[in-house]
């Protein structure tokens, strides 16, 4: 089967709806409007905050797929060097995720005289900003300067994982092609079932890529199912690998990137075309710039929570519009971002976004 397209559609779509449900978790999470407006829709409320972070392992699933693609299309490395792979990933998270958390520390300089918020980071030091350049702030233990920064660390980590892993085979010598590409399979499958079954079950090391191998390695055998004349044995593989894992120790986590990666094996094999409509085309835009929505809208809600609380403390309509408002400026935002910086970033050889 031919190797699907990098810009699929459907990939756009649900990165789309995992980006805004992130957005509105966010939200939800940081108040104080979502505390206001609560009394409207307290079950939204309540699910956003509980919940709606849950979509991080649509990502993590995403990229999975997306970096074994990338890499490996045929099941051994297609990169050259793997240090220029890294550090060309590096500048291409790093570029616009420098930008997003520049504005996050202004805006967060702005309002703190007067928007005393457990939301609002407190004023850097060079230690901590340094430790934010180099994508090692909870490694070390410095305070987060904008909500999801440790997820943009996880991904650089989880994508040096694999090309480390892939150059590794390559490197063994001695070695047909065939046995290389089991042995790539072997290793990720032995990865994933380590994370899932051990390292994902030890809440100290999520600042570590191990704890999100096993949603990430599911993503790859979904691209392996995906592009194999007999799917049928991939999709077994991850179904046993997940229901041991919830068998062993019930996360939800878990379950949603399991169904993800079981669902984008079903959708992406079978020959439906995704219904037409407004609505799959502005989630389809969304998820092509969801890299600096994630990055930006932080900043966007933090200010917009500092205004509507200065303006309208009780008021929870103004506080539900507000978050109406923090969603619309956070997509506009992010567009911004994206053609100003993400997309003008150096690509170099193909890598996932």
């Amino acid at each position: 089967m031919s190797s699907p397209s990098l810009r699929s559609p459907l990939i756009d779509v649900l990165k789309g709806l995992a980006c805004a449900a992130i957005v509105w978790h966010h939200l939800a999470f940081y108040g104080p409007m979502s505390d206001v407006a609560m009394p409207l829709a307290p079950g939204l409320v309540a699910w956003l905050y509980d919940y709606g972070r849950m979509a991080v392992q649509v990502f993590l699933v995403l990229g999975g797929y997306l970096a074994m693609a990338s890499l490996a299309p045929q099941g051994l490395a297609r990169f050259d060097s793997a240090p220029q792979q890294i550090v060309r990933r590096f500048g291409r998270l790093v570029l616009p995720y420098a930008v997003a958390l520049l504005l996050a520390v202004l805006v967060a300089a702005l309002v703190r005289p007067w928007f005393a918020h457990p939301s609002v980071p407190g004023q850097p030091g060079v230690l901590q900003l340094l430790a934010h350049a180099l994508l090692l702030q909870n490694i070390v233990g410095e305070e987060a300067l904008s909500a999801g920064v440790w997820y943009v660390a996880i991904d650089f980590q989880l994508f040096m994982l694999l090309v480390l892993l892939l150059a590794g085979v390559r490197a063994v010598p001695g070695l047909a092609p065939q046995p290389r590409v089991l042995m790539v399979r072997v290793l990720v499958v032995a990865g994933t079932a380590a994370s899932l079954l051990w390292f994902n079950r030890e809440p100290g090391l999520d600042m570590w890529a191990i704890y999100f191998f096993g949603a990430y390695g599911l993503g790859a055998m979904a691209f392996w199912a995906v592009q194999s004349e007999r799917p049928a044995r991939w999709l077994a593989g991850m179904a046993l690998l997940g229901g041991l894992a919830l068998a062993l120790d019930f996360r939800m986590r878990i379950l949603v990137a399991l169904v993800s990666a079981l669902g984008l094996v079903g959708a992406l094999r079978l020959p439906l075309a995704l219904p037409g409509g407004p609505v799959v085309r502005l989630l389809q835009q969304l998820g092509q710039i969801s890299y600096s929505v994630f990055l930006v809208h932080f900043a966007v809600c933090l200010l917009v929570n500092a205004l509507v609380h200065r303006m309208w403390p009780t008021a929870v309509g103004a506080n539900a519009l507000g978050m109406l408002v923090a969603f619309g400026l956070s997509l506009a935002a992010g567009r911004l971002l994206y053609l100003a910086v993400e997309r003008r970033a150096p690509r170099g050889s193909p890598v996932p976004r």
